[in-house]
């Protein structure tokens, strides 16, 4: 009987996967540990004039960060360019301050290849998060000087600023992690890409807040009108008397109070009444036809007269239109500044002097009139007067 040989299995054996040995701590500090004893014990002499260096290394930037200190006291303007250089000074960290001492002298006394390592490794997380610390202060200094110069103040603009530091510490420390993680040879992309996705779920759930927000960093830096001011929006008009981060509050003439959110405000045309710097007053006044001539040629200069007596300029004085009763001058007074209490009165002076001169020159401002003229059935004019008289009859309504 023939012994039956074995058949070969179809599938392939499976091999264990093998793993790269896991690194062994211990060993690499023991490592560390003797070479950095041997290199202290053959360049003691280089260790100790590297030391010294970075001793006076540390001592110049801490005089500097003193320096910085003094320039942001609160005695110091806090929008001014050298308190901001202050600021951005004085967040210098100590560890920031001795990592860079030891990185400059880091390679003067032949440091070993581990040690220079880990001073690299260290250097690089002090570097990317005190830069991260100097843009922010920086932002946020150049973002107060732009408030400083423009005399902002009040409630608004300091909430303003809180948000503000919260959103621009946000964005910088997220953006030196990533330079942080990919300097140390982590791989970022489906970091930064997840990022991405997040940032743009958030601000699509949130885009009416944002809008609104960003509206009103716009009110506050553009200043198209101010706590205080008289606007006019739309078919509205009223004054300020708040603005917040997601509406602004007026106060309308009629005395109610007008909520409008910051983003709907901003896309209305708005006019800004307290920041003109003139108000200019129309007037039509009608000459009765029976003027003569040489007076009514002399009424542009009579109104431009009255005008400048009171203080104000006429912008335009003259004939504007045969009207249905009257020849009708257009005059236009600027008031310099916004201040009706001071336009108001001056309307009033003004148009009693019109009066009064007018009356003195003999030139009548005549009512709404009508003429009739009495007819014969053959179309001529009938004379009822007695004596001859070559007047028509007039009838006045």
């Amino acid at each position: 009987m023939a012994a039956s040989t074995p058949t070969p299995s179809s599938t392939p054996p499976v091999q264990a996967q093998t793993r790269p040995p896991a690194p062994d701590v211990q060993a690499q500090l023991q490592d560390l540990t003797h070479s950095t004893v041997g290199w202290f014990q053959a360049y003691w002499l280089q260790i100790i004039i590297a030391g010294a260096i970075a001793f006076g290394i540390v001592t110049a930037l801490y005089a500097l960060r003193r320096l910085g200190t003094r320039l942001c006291r609160p005695g110091h303007a806090r929008g001014a360019w050298l308190t901001v250089v202050g600021r951005v000074a004085a967040k210098t960290t100590n560890y920031f301050i001795i990592m860079v001492a030891i990185k400059v002298v880091d390679n003067y006394a032949q440091t070993p290849p581990m040690l220079d390592n880990l001073v690299t490794f260290l250097f690089t997380i002090a570097a990317v998060l005190q830069c991260a610390i100097w843009a922010r202060e920086l932002i946020l200094g150049a973002i107060e000087h732009k408030t400083a110069s423009e005399h902002f103040q009040g409630e608004t603009i300091i909430n303003a600023m809180g948000l503000i530091r919260l959103l621009v510490s946000v964005v910088v420390f997220a953006v030196a992690t990533v330079v942080l993680l990919d300097n140390l040879g982590v791989n970022v992309t489906g970091l930064v890409a997840g990022l991405g996705v997040g940032g743009i779920a958030i601000g699509l759930a949130a885009q009416g807040i944002f809008a609104d927000l960003f509206a009103a960093l716009a009110i506050i830096f553009d200043r198209p009108f101010s706590k205080g001011d008289q606007i006019s929006y739309g078919t509205s008009s009223g004054t300020i008397e708040a603005i917040g981060l997601k509406s602004t509050r007026i106060r309308a003439y009629t005395g109610e109070l007008r909520v409008i959110s910051n983003k709907a405000l901003l896309d209305k045309e708005l006019l800004n009444v307290t920041k003109r710097d003139h108000i200019r007053m129309p007037f039509t006044i009608g000459v009765a036809y029976e003027t003569p001539p040489e007076t009514l040629a002399r009424v542009p200069a009579i109104l431009k007269e009255l005008v400048e007596a009171e203080g104000a300029k006429a912008a335009r004085a003259g004939f504007e239109t045969f009207g249905a009763s009257s020849l009708d001058f257009t005059l236009l007074v600027d008031v310099p500044g916004a201040d009706w209490s001071v336009a108001h009165p001056l309307r009033d002076r003004l148009l009693v002097a019109i009066m009064k001169r007018f009356a003195a020159e003999g030139i009548s401002i005549p009512y709404p009139t009508q003429t009739t003229f009495t007819a014969a059935p053959d179309g001529k004019l009938i004379m009822p007067y007695l004596d001859g008289a070559s007047t028509l009859p007039v009838e006045r309504t």
